[in-house]
């Protein structure tokens, strides 16, 4: 495309002139005469005057014929006709019509080289992508391991996204108000699934990884999640970004038993023994006493685990989850270390207070009782 370009009709006196001496002034100045050829002066032109060398500049060697009507010559017309204005605007003209009549050409030629999307066509038929509008149901190809994981499970309608705490909800703001109603919204859900199906919630907690990777809140869930479906390795990776991102020590506790599960008790107690945990809640510090006794066993020191779990209150009189699952630790690493009557105890004084029936205190129970007889 070009831009128009007004000139002036060749036929009128302003434009005429005006072209005449834009002629002039582009003609080639005659060596001799330091005056423009094309002028009309009366005197022959430097080359063309036939003065002896030496003779002044400007004056003619005899008398000769005026130039008034003389023409210019043919190489002189050239360039007057090369760098004439108007002459050179409908040069710029021409090839702009002339380009623009080969660029719709071209255009029209790769219009038919190209597909109905606009995309350069391809050898070969590339897989397409699931519900793509494009593609005939039968060709659309199968979604990729990264894209499926991205589309995440199927979202159940009652779940909105509004479940989430408060602090969950206020850590999603960031994002985009569509984008962060669909993390929510997986994220609501792996908490309703976690505990009858982790793999599910995992796979959920994933979905919203894929689209908000970079929030601390969403790692956490992973990370969570993971654990509770038995994926150790990416538990502890999930739960140590988290804690890159925002300084928390919360997931210390998971990420030690993660440890244990991956065959490093070691690093375990290492983690047990950080400083942050004796600022634990005492729900977070069971947690860590349970796990580091549990490092412990793994170790084949099961005296040291007895004294872990002997420092810890055990005879809280609160009813909390905590307390029942560190009475049935000590319970279990009682009957462990051959002390049945004070395992058998001890599995009882779980059970009392094990109204949710988190743990099987009442079948170890029975099955010692049955054993002493």
């Amino acid at each position: 495309m070009h831009f128009p370009i007004v000139i002036d009709s060749a036929g009128s006196g302003a434009g005429a002139g005006a072209a005449v001496v834009a002629e002039q002034r582009r003609t080639p100045r005659s060596q001799g005469t330091g005056k423009p050829s094309g002028k009309p002066t009366g005197r022959p032109t430097g080359k063309s005057a036939g003065k002896p060398a030496g003779q002044s500049a400007g004056k003619p060697a005899g008398k000769r014929p005026a130039a008034s009507g003389r023409p210019s010559s043919a190489k002189s017309s050239e360039r007057g006709q090369r760098w004439s204005p108007d002459a050179d605007r409908s040069d710029r003209s021409d090839r702009s019509d002339r380009s623009d009549r080969s660029d719709r050409s071209d255009r029209s030629d790769r219009k038919d080289r190209r597909g109905s999307s606009g995309r350069p066509a391809k050898q070969g038929d590339r897989p397409g992508r699931k519900s793509d509008w494009r593609r005939p149901a039968d060709k659309q190809g199968a979604r990729t391991v990264e894209q499926e994981r991205y589309d995440g499970p199927e979202l159940p309608e009652d779940i909105t996204g509004r479940e989430l705490d408060r602090s969950v909800s206020a850590q999603l703001k960031g994002l985009p108000e569509k984008l962060a109603a669909r993390v929510a919204r997986h994220l609501a859900a792996a908490g309703a699934l976690v505990d009858d199906d982790p793999e599910t919630a995992y796979q959920h907690t994933l979905a919203a990884r894929a689209r908000a990777p970079r929030l601390a809140v969403v790692r956490e869930a992973t990370g969570e999640a993971a654990y509770a479906a038995g994926h150790y390795a990416e538990a502890l990776a999930e739960l140590r970004a988290a804690k890159r991102m925002n300084g928390a020590t919360a997931y210390l506790p998971i990420m030690a038993d993660c440890h244990r599960a991956l065959g490093k008790p070691q690093e375990a107690l290492k983690l047990s023994k950080s400083p942050s945990v004796a600022n634990f809640a005492p729900e977070a510090k069971a947690e860590m006493t349970i796990v580091e006794a549990g490092a412990r066993r793994d170790l084949g020191q099961l005296d040291a685990a007895l004294r872990t779990l002997e420092l810890a209150p055990l005879a809280s009189k609160s009813r909390s989850s905590w307390v029942v699952r560190l009475r049935y630790a000590y319970a279990d690493a009682l009957e462990a270390a051959g002390r049945e009557q004070d395992a058998l105890a001890w599995f009882h004084r779980t059970h009392a207070i094990d109204s949710d029936e988190l743990t099987d205190a009442d079948e170890r129970a029975e099955a010692l009782e049955r054993k002493l007889g």
